[in-house]
């Protein structure tokens, strides 16, 4: 899962990602108003943590952009403006919530995890498919009752093609999703081939139907 941070204290941001980064999330920075806005533009998140007194710029206003791109990404604000009036404005313009600084991290961790959930899961811990069982809070995979080891990037694959079954997942797309905007500098995207032929194996082999389809030269779809 993938949490772009706007954040533009230096200590508070490293943090961030120190303790997201072992709860399993792919994270970004953005330190400013300009570049928030690019990467909001150019890449999609699971879930968004944006402080509203940037350099450059007002948080809301990022609000704002998401709106007029139909973004359908998470957003937390968390910001030391604790007023009503803030955080009114901001569940408004379309964050689904507001974290006051200070907070602790597991919180914010936990509240990340509620919005992934609710939007992409039904608000379930675990999804079902068939055969297939997916614990999110465990990060186990089980087919037909039988334990799944996957590694890191393929059980992130797997959260991602299910929460987008029956859509066409580009390949740069599965490779931003698993690799961040880091993407952008590999000169192709072969490594995705190798996750997707090992993950298809590692659950054909445990007995789960094939749902994994390659479409060639469009991407991948989780087709049920």
């Amino acid at each position: 899962m993938k949490v772009l941070i706007i954040e533009d204290e230096p200590e508070l941001a490293k943090n961030m990602i120190s303790y997201l980064s072992d709860q399993n999330y792919l994270c970004e920075l953005a330190i400013d108003y300009q570049e928030a806005l690019d990467k909001i533009h150019f890449y999609t998140y699971d879930c968004i943590l944006l402080d509203l007194m940037l350099p450059g710029g007002n948080g809301m206003k990022i609000l704002d952009e998401l709106k007029a791109q139909n973004k359908e990404d998470g957003v937390i604000i968390i910001s030391a403006k604790n007023s009503l009036e803030d955080k009114i404005m901001g569940l408004q313009l379309g964050a689904d919530d507001y974290l006051a600084k200070p907070f602790h991290l597991p919180e914010l961790a936990a509240r990340i995890y509620s919005i992934i959930r609710r939007r992409n899961f039904g608000n379930s811990n675990v999804i079902e498919q068939n055969e297939i069982k997916i614990d999110l809070l465990a990060k186990t995979v089980f087919v037909n009752d039988e334990r799944v080891i996957l590694t890191k990037k393929e059980f992130n694959m797997l959260v991602f093609f299910i929460g987008n079954k029956n859509k066409v997942i580009s390949k740069s797309a599965l490779a931003e999703h698993l690799s961040g905007d880091l993407a952008d500098m590999l000169d192709n995207h072969d490594f995705i081939y190798a996750h997707i032929k090992n993950l298809k194996k590692k659950l054909q082999e445990a007995g789960a139907g094939n749902y994994l389809k390659t479409l060639y030269g469009n991407g991948y779809k989780w087709e049920i």
